[in-house]
């Protein structure tokens, strides 16, 4: 009877299962442009509406990141303590209205510049939008905030410090760019005690004008909304004093660095090179270069090391582009034991694509993974407005984004293997390993 049963349920599941859908590839990539507004002040206001959309997310992006600081740490702490408080509300007052009508206000990390992100619903504008843009304009930088920001901070860093993965990213970068550069330095608990009240002051005037900065607006952005932002951003005719930052490189020769951490039980590796931002006009070529070494879970990295070879868990490679320069790190964490093989086989990777152009199947593999990369980045206003503000902060045309696209459709086995023999020689890149 129970064996009749089991047979009977196996049947219907039978049945019941229908074809997987078919796999299509990635046909149409269209980028919708944004309408580009200024307000009374000249600032520039990127917008797309979406009337269907409730949902309204305004971003003020500054240029306002290491390149421009004088001491090491100001960026990160004006742009943290903004939201601590005005001249007219506490930080607990401020959070406490943004909390009422469902909002939330962002200050995401970047070496480059400085962004506050608004989510918001649109009905909710006319109550949350002055405290945004008070924050943007008016903020005090509460001394007591400041204590508890750099103890925090402190705190943090030293937790971080104890981690192989974060002194090998920080050797690496450092080794890199030199450690006097904006993209080199590391914080340090010095760092953090040396910063004062009037230094993020003085920062926050010279850069936080509205010459030096962009607005992003998605979401539903009907005329009633850009009345707002023109009433609110638009009247701010402070001026600051920004100049052109174009900090050096330090340029020295790559080699080898070890640095023991006691008692680790796994050793971070990273291996990397200078390369350049995506203004350059190999990025787009390197970008999937970078996929196939390592950029997606069926790299050429992960097949060896990991699934063939079992020294890691995970392993990637990332090719990072900033405003004015860019590197190219590959990561992983092994066993003390086996740190040499598996450099060895990084670097076979490395010279296999110099040598060896991929086939059509793998090259097709990462072509289709990369449109479906992009294709997600178009879904919905939000995402749409991190493309449109990428470009623009990074001072590419808006038709950059077809570049891309293009490049991953057309580019060729052999024109990959030329960007290896390019880019892949063992001799530019720094290998750190900590453990």
């Amino acid at each position: 009877m129970c064996a009749v049963s089991k047979t009977n349920l196996a049947s219907k599941r039978a049945v019941a299962r229908r074809p997987a859908p078919e796999v299509h590839p990635v046909s149409r990539l269209v980028l919708p442009l944004p309408q580009v507004l200024r307000l009374d002040n000249g600032l520039p206001v990127y917008v797309l509406n979406f009337p269907d959309q409730d949902i309204l997310k305004i971003e003020a992006v500054y240029n306002a990141g290491r390149p421009e600081e004088t001491k090491r740490m100001v960026s990160r702490a004006t742009a943290r303590l903004m939201r601590e408080g005005t001249g007219s509300r506490t930080g607990a007052e401020i959070a406490e209205i943004i909390d009422f009508y469902g909002s939330s206000i962002n200050i995401p990390t970047n070496l480059d510049t400085a962004s506050f992100l608004l989510f918001a619903l649109p009905k909710y504008a006319p109550e949350v939008l002055p405290v945004f843009a008070e924050i943007l304009q008016e903020p005090v930088f509460p001394a007591g905030e400041l204590e508890i920001f750099k103890r925090t901070g402190i705190q943090e860093l030293q937790v971080e410090l104890d981690k192989e993965e974060v002194l090998a990213y920080r050797k690496i970068t450092e080794l890199i760019f030199g450690e006097r550069h904006p993209y080199g330095y590391n914080s340090t608990p010095a760092d953090y005690e040396a910063l004062t009240r009037e230094d993020l002051l003085a920062y926050f005037e010279t850069w936080y004008t509205p010459s030096n900065c962009r607005l992003f607006v998605s979401g539903r952005v009907n005329d009633s909304m850009l009345g707002l932002l023109n009433r609110h951003f638009g009247q701010n005719t402070r001026v600051g004093a920004a100049l052109a930052v174009s900090p050096e490189v330090e340029v020295t020769t790559p080699q080898n660095v070890r640095l023991h951490h006691p008692g680790s039980l796994q050793t971070a590796i990273k291996i990397g090179r200078r390369l350049f931002a995506r203004r350059h006009p190999d990025y787009n070529g390197v970008y999937v270069l970078n996929t196939i070494l390592g950029g997606y879970f069926g790299s050429r990295l992960m097949m060896n090391i990991r699934e063939k070879r079992g020294f890691t868990y995970n392993i990637y490679s990332t090719a990072d582009a900033m405003l004015l320069d860019g590197c190219m790190y590959i990561a992983t964490e092994v066993n003390n034991g086996k740190v040499a093989a598996t450099i060895r086989q990084i670097f076979a990777e490395m010279k296999r694509l110099c040598t060896e152009p991929p086939s059509a199947a793998e090259l097709d593999m990462v072509r289709n993974y990369l449109l479906g990369m992009l294709l997600n980045g178009l879904d919905g206003p939000l995402n749409i407005s991190d493309v449109i503000k990428t470009l623009v902060t990074e001072d590419l045309p808006l038709d950059a984004f077809d570049g891309l696209v293009h490049t991953i459709r057309t580019i060729t086995p052999e024109q990959i293997r030329e960007l290896a023999n390019r880019y892949f020689q063992p001799r530019d890149f720094w290998v750190v390993t900590v453990g």
